[in-house]
């Protein structure tokens, strides 16, 4: 297939990319490059990828030196007539949309981001399917659409009326617009979303890379709500097998809908969503003594109350997608952090 991976400097996205350029398919990676975190760590994964940049002020296409199927492009998902052109051109088989403003905390500080991108460039990315011919479409979401919920495990039959921050609410108008899409233009569309996410190349403002960086270089970690949360870690390879089992099996529509009792979770539209968890729940203090483990070194802490926009506990039902396309992660917490840290100090230079 042809690909259209936006957000491929990202962290799932570099990921992705470079699972499916493994396979054979044929990759075209998008990414705006913008400096929320450290660019050189997106240049680093592009250059993991094949693509050498010296900087990210680029205005072309740039091949790899590594993968002869893949191609990257500096495109911001909300400029419209760009990514019109690069639709007309390219003609793709399916799109998987990765590329958004990230961070719940941050988007209290800076929410103008999160409507351009999470919202207008979606919409930019739905209409550009629409009109090109694309029937292939799965985009991310996030379990902070789960909000106030307290069910748990969280499931994609709950409610998720009730987002606190905006970032969750940009994630909530997103499953509803590709929803109407899927209704209106029958374009196949799934829906991920994803639980906590860690591993190498991860994102700087995550919890792993704030912990290992405080703990090296002894400074306090905080640790919010005094370390009674908890999270459904996932590591990132994990997540991306369960992505591309949901690439392969485009969406269609639930045969047992119906009209006059519809089920929570079913549509006539061929759209769905899924969760993609390690199906288990860590408490953050436990995660920190694994931290502490594989860094050789002790933490110092400072307890903090919860934040806004902060849910106490996650934990994700993957049982839908088990029964779907056998998805099941393999990787424990354990050997995910160790496997982290072995990069972290590759990357950063820094002695066991």
């Amino acid at each position: 297939m042809k690909i259209l991976v936006t957000g491929a400097a990202g962290f799932i996205g570099f990921f992705l990319a470079k699972k499916l350029l493994l396979r054979g398919d044929i990759v075209v990676g998008i990414d705006n490059l913008n400096e929320y975190y450290d660019v050189n760590i997106k240049l680093g994964r592009l250059k993991e990828l094949g693509v050498d940049l010296v900087d990210s002020d680029i205005t072309e296409p740039v091949g790899s030196t590594k993968f002869s199927n893949f191609t990257f492009q500096k495109l911001d998902i909300s400029d419209k007539n760009s990514l019109d052109a690069l639709f007309e051109s390219e003609k793709f088989d399916a799109v998987c949309n990765l590329a958004a403003q990230a961070g719940v905390r941050y988007s209290i500080q800076n929410p103008h981001a999160y409507i351009q991108s999470n919202v207008v460039g979606f919409l930019n990315i739905l209409e550009s399917c629409r009109h090109n011919g694309v029937n292939n479409l799965s985009f991310a979401s996030s379990s902070s659409v789960y909000g106030l919920n307290r069910s748990q495990p969280f499931c994609t039959t709950d409610h998720t009326d009730h987002p606190i921050s905006l970032y969750a609410a940009t994630k909530k108008s997103n499953e509803m617009m590709a929803h109407s899409y899927a209704h209106l233009y029958n374009i196949q569309i799934s829906g991920i979303r994803f639980f906590t996410v860690y591993g190498p190349w991860g994102r700087p403002d995550m919890a792993p890379m704030l912990f290992a960086d405080a703990i090296l270089h002894n400074r306090a970690i905080k640790v919010f709500n005094g370390g009674d949360m908890s999270r459904d870690f996932t590591f990132v390879e994990d997540i991306v097998d369960g992505l591309v089992r949901v690439i392969d099996n485009p969406a269609s529509p639930d045969s047992s809908w119906s009209a006059t009792n519809p089920k929570p979770d079913s549509s006539s539209a061929p759209y769905r969503l899924y969760n993609i968890g390690n199906n288990s729940s860590v408490n953050l203090l436990d995660f920190i003594k694994t931290m502490q483990k594989h860094l050789n070194k002790e933490a110092k802490k400072e307890m903090l109350p919860m934040q806004d926009g902060d849910v106490k506990s996650t934990l994700a039902d993957v049982s839908t997608l088990i029964k779907d396309f056998g998805y099941q992660p393999s990787t424990t917490v354990d050997d995910g952090v160790k496997i982290f840290v072995e990069w972290y100090r590759e990357f950063y230079g820094l002695k066991d």
